[in-house]
């Protein structure tokens, strides 16, 4: 069967189902024509990856059961545990949050430094919040695709620019301008409409994140 129809079958994206493929979760057969051909394994994996990434659990994990290097029982009880820690770092913040809302105080009076040195000891013992010094990677990669699109496109005006420099020079056929012209031209702005698509998936938190997967 084709994508589009395992798209409808399990109800994810043409771009999770590609992800998978490329993490090793699913391996479809290809037909001689080159394109790839979904079986009813196939639809049955991504379903099982479907529900273990809708309870939470990571791409790496899954990997894992579907290898054999661990039960799915050890797996879901493993995730279990962060899911535990991960309750408790919530617990922690929703404590402070309490705190200062009990406090009544404006930002002007708000105790910062004791409540920072008191967030500080919980992560000393082990509670997960916020990490603050995160780095935002759509930053470098929306400067990454700028890079690459500005460099791809120079890479097609440069023809352009040397036949229009070339016929001030001598007589050079009206096809070989038009070909060294006008295919680089546009394909110059079919690259920049694909930049600002990229940028705009970037921005908008794009799916090829696996902890959104």
């Amino acid at each position: 069967m084709k994508i589009k129809f395992v798209e409808e079958l399990v109800g994810i994206t043409r771009k999770n189902i590609r992800f998978y493929e490329e993490q090793g979760l699913i391996n479809p057969r290809r037909a001689e024509n080159g394109y790839r051909e979904y079986e009813e394994a196939d639809v049955h994996r991504l379903m099982q990856v479907k529900l273990l990434r809708k309870l939470g659990v990571p791409i790496e994990e899954i990997r894992r059961v579907f290898d054999g290097k661990t039960s799915l029982c050890d797996c879901l009880e493993h995730h279990q545990d962060e899911l535990e820690r991960q309750k408790e770092g919530l617990t922690k913040m929703q404590t402070v949050s309490d705190q200062i809302i009990a406090s009544r105080v404006s930002l002007e009076n708000l105790a910062t430094e004791s409540y920072l040195d008191q967030i500080e000891q919980m992560e000393k013992e082990g509670m997960d919040f916020m990490d603050v010094g995160k780095k935002d990677i759509r930053k470098e990669k929306r400067l990454g695709a700028i890079i690459a699109g500005i460099l791809m496109i120079l890479l097609m005006l440069v023809p352009a620019a040397a036949i229009i420099w070339a016929t001030k020079v001598e007589q050079v056929p009206i096809f070989v301008i038009l070909v060294f012209t006008v295919v680089p031209i546009v394909l110059a702005i079919c690259i920049l409409v694909a930049l600002v698509g990229r940028i705009k998936e970037i921005e908008g938190g794009e799916e090829d994140e696996a902890s959104k997967y």
